[in-house]
């Protein structure tokens, strides 16, 4: 048994499951995220490295060429459509296999894991591949 958990003779071994699937209510708290189809993106962070979640002001995703602008709290930024991920439904939040978001970009990949992460939930699937975050942790897996 791993780490911090004995195993006793006779005894079963403890449930991996709020490891490996989200609970009812995390699922509930995510359903509760504000989510526009049209309008809620992802744009890259320069501070971060990473990504942040914004809503679409103007411009045409669709259009390569175009400018968009985007609003991220309370500031405005201009970007590429190129430069531009569309995010996942709500329901998508934590997805166990990312084959299953609507949108595979590398924003709602990040999300995905980073989500899944937090919730100490460190396997993924990605089609037939397993993705694991090392927490550098034992769970009782």
């Amino acid at each position: 048994m791993p780490g911090h958990i004995k195993l006793v003779k006779g005894q079963a071994d403890p449930d991996p499951t709020e490891f490996l699937l989200p609970s009812i209510e995390m699922k509930r708290a995510d359903q509760q995220k504000v989510y526009d189809s049209k309008k809620s993106v992802w744009v890259s962070d320069p501070k971060s490295g990473g990504y942040r979640e914004g809503l679409l002001e103007s411009g045409d995703l669709e259009d390569p060429a175009a400018k968009c602008v985007v609003a991220v709290g309370h500031e405005k930024f201009t970007h590429k459509s190129t430069e531009i991920g569309k995010v996942n439904p709500p329901k998508f939040e934590k997805c166990e296999d990312m084959v299953n978001l609507t949108f595979l970009n590398d924003a709602s990949v990040f999300w995905n894991l980073k989500t899944r992460y937090q919730a100490k939930m460190i396997h993924t699937y990605s089609g037939l591949f397993v993705v694991v975050v090392n927490p550098y942790k034992r769970y009782p897996l």
